[in-house]
């Protein structure tokens, strides 16, 4: 059964490399509680866009257990949705 739930503004949070030449982009949820997380190749960023907000669907979002994460991406985030426009490139 298709889910009805709309889809969950988060905003980007946290940018990271690994060892494998990927960016990880991490957007959270404004109060920190729930993430999406994206990998692109490092030769892929200027293909697909990274945008400061994106809309996902709640299927796709991982919840944050340790409060301190927590506390630190809604701040990240509360500090994104107030310089950041949902579709500036970052």
């Amino acid at each position: 059964m298709p889910s009805e739930s709309a889809d969950v503004r988060v905003w980007l949070v946290e940018r990271d490399y690994d060892n494998r030449d990927l960016i990880i982009l991490t957007y959270a949820t404004p109060d920190g509680t729930r993430t999406f997380r994206k990998e692109l190749a490092v030769q892929a960023v200027d293909l697909d866009t990274v945008t400061a907000a994106k809309d996902v669907s709640p299927d796709d979002l991982a919840t944050v257990e340790d409060p301190d994460v927590r506390d630190r991406y809604a701040d990240e985030a509360a500090r994104m949705v107030e310089e950041h426009d949902p579709d500036e490139t970052i």
